[in-house]
């Protein structure tokens, strides 16, 4: 068996500078990650109300993507950590590679489900004319780089596990710079390009997950120690696949879930009013919830750096320094997001007016957002503690908190409060807000009662 030591500072030295250390490095790569959707976002605001609600509503039909890539990723990650804690190289290696390849057989499969279903999803949101007419062309033509995406995401995963959270960032900070350049040049016609409006978005954004999927599949190949492609490898294993699916299943599983129901809360949002207004509703809600990423995806980067610690401090027999690791991600996270809800109450008017060139737009979004951004440190907790749950091999039980948060409560208060007793805007999120209390409070509790230490992966 082949020896390898854990990352430095990750199962010695002090806690909350390994934890910052890790997580910026994956907060810079998350906020790029996102990037790609807000640049989309922005780009599409510029063209108009229905250009900016189909191409929201793709970047959550991109969003179920990721989350169900999570079936591989998610294992990928405490598989990886774990056997880097105990210093096999050798195994970890093996989780590696037989995640690349499931992450292709993945990737294809999300990629057909999505072109074949992309009218589907148009129709249940209540969409017509040139709003659906936008959001199944970006659907499909989008759907055709799922694979790459999902090579992308599957192998930052394996990266992350083992410690390296800086080569994501540096892959996702070129396929950003990109996509925004790429996108806004085929918009707009700038130089050569022609002008190409909606069309011209996901062109740059299919070609900016090409480009990713292709650098991380070219870094594997060169990169030197552990952690390295190789075609012996790649052919497809049961025990090493029924290891990452057995974490990974409850995980993808979650990631349905939790894209369910969100795609359910999109056809509440889609029926809170009706014309103009209920365009401008729903074009207020994706840029909300593009918005609201300044804080989701922080609190994704601080749960990725708990996950690493947890996982390579169990591998190394650390049951109390790994809980330590837990809890300081979820106090750095949950400062970060008070200061970011401070930002979101003050500036709401001006990151409106920023996002959306139409008063309607700003005047149904302005105030439910003021209220939305005190529930962010909330939010921030929730996630933190259930990626610590998980990197601790613990996916079942954020499965089921979630299922209870976002089908139970979210989904029928939100009709209630929005639709029935026609509070709009304000219902539907006050709604979400309830959802993230719950969540969170579930996921904190436990994190504290500390069954997740004896977790066997």
């Amino acid at each position: 068996m082949t020896t390898c030591k854990p990352a430095s500072g990750i199962t010695t030295g002090g806690i909350r500078r390994t934890v910052l250390w890790l997580a910026l490095p994956v907060l810079g790569e998350q906020l790029l990650h996102s990037f790609v959707a807000l640049v989309d976002t922005f780009l599409a605001g510029q063209i108009s109300k229905e250009a900016t609600a189909a191409v929201g509503f793709a970047s959550y039909v991109e969003w179920l993507a990721s989350m169900l890539f999570a079936l591989v990723a998610t294992g990928t990650t405490a598989l990886v950590a774990r056997s880097i804690g105990a210093r096999n190289d050798t195994e970890a290696n093996h989780f590696t590679n037989q995640s690349m390849s499931l992450s292709v057989l993945s990737g294809i499969g999300f990629s057909a489900l999505i072109f074949l279903l992309a009218p589907s999803f148009a129709r249940l949101q209540d969409m017509t004319g040139e709003t659906y007419r936008i959001t199944v062309m970006y659907l499909r033509l989008d759907s055709l780089a799922l694979t790459f995406t999902s090579l992308t995401l599957v192998g930052s995963a394996a990266l992350r596990g083992a410690g390296d959270t800086r080569t994501p960032l540096k892959i996702f900070a070129l396929v950003n710079v990109f996509n925004a350049l790429l996108s806004a040049a085929l918009v707009f016609g700038v130089g050569p390009f022609p002008t190409m409006g909606v069309l011209g978005i996901v062109l740059g954004t299919v070609a900016a997950r090409v480009l990713g999927g292709l650098i991380m599949i070219g870094v594997l190949i060169r990169r030197p120690g552990p952690l390295r492609l190789h075609w012996s490898a790649l052919p497809l294993r049961r025990e090493i696949t029924n290891r990452i699916f057995r974490i990974g299943l409850p995980a993808a599983a979650d990631g349905a879930v939790m894209w369910t129901g969100q795609f359910l809360f999109l056809m509440v949002v889609a029926r809170l009013g009706t014309g103009e207004t209920q365009i401008a509703y729903y074009a207020a809600h994706m840029i909300g919830v593009r918005l609201e990423a300044l804080v989701y995806l922080p609190a994704t980067a601080w749960s990725i750096a708990a996950a690493t610690m947890i996982g390579q401090n169990l591998g190394a027999e650390k049951p109390v320094r790994a809980r330590r690791s837990g809890q300081e991600a979820a106090l750095q996270c949950g400062l970060l997001a008070l200061l970011v809800a401070v930002g979101f109450f003050f500036g709401a008017r001006l990151l409106f007016a920023l996002m959306h060139h139409d008063t309607l737009v700003h005047e149904v979004g302005v105030g439910p957002f003021r209220i939305l951004a005190w529930f962010q440190p909330l939010l921030a907790i929730c996630i933190v503690f259930t990626g610590a749950l998980r990197g601790a091999g613990d996916t079942r039980f954020p499965l089921l908190i979630n299922f209870v948060g976002v089908t139970l409560l979210r989904l029928p208060l939100a009709w209630w409060l929005g639709v029935v007793l026609g509070w709009g805007l304000y219902g539907a999120w006050l709604a979400m807000c309830a959802d993230f209390t719950l969540r969170a409070a579930l996921a904190a509790a436990r994190f504290a009662r500390g069954r997740w230490i004896k977790v066997v992966v």
